[in-house]
């Protein structure tokens, strides 16, 4: 009885994981139908969804810095060259990532956007 109780736990555990997981995996284009239907003021701070696309978009960004970080210390190239502090606009940024044709960002996840608004706004030196 205990070990089936460790399995269903466990089990429980890897689905939980897994939702997450397929949550983060969400494409660009799902992200921005929700994104663009959230006004940009104040009081849409106050919405559970808008606070969900804040920390999904917040993870992108960490994503993003991460690998720009790796491909320095890497010798590499990296996607994007930033400044140590960015100046962001949402409107500035929804703008661009809804540029982005919808057949494209249906194969885009938000990390992908994020690294190509990063990439044409901050582009390395050549």
């Amino acid at each position: 009885m205990k070990r089936l109780a460790t399995i269903l736990v466990t089990l429980g555990v890897l689905f939980a994981a897994g939702a997450v997981t397929a949550q983060s995996q969400r494409t660009l284009d799902a992200f921005l139908t929700e994104a663009n239907r959230i006004p940009l003021n104040a009081t849409s701070a106050l919405r559970p969804s808008a606070h969900r696309l804040k920390g999904e978009a917040e993870r992108a960004f960490r994503a993003v810095g991460n690998e720009i970080r790796e491909d320095r210390a890497a010798g590499r190239t990296p996607p994007a060259c930033p400044p140590e502090r960015i100046d962001l606009s949402p409107r500035q940024l929804l703008a661009y990532l809804n540029g982005i044709p919808q057949a494209r960002r249906q194969r885009m996840t938000v990390t992908d956007g994020i690294r190509a608004w990063m990439a044409s706004r901050y582009p390395c030196p050549a």
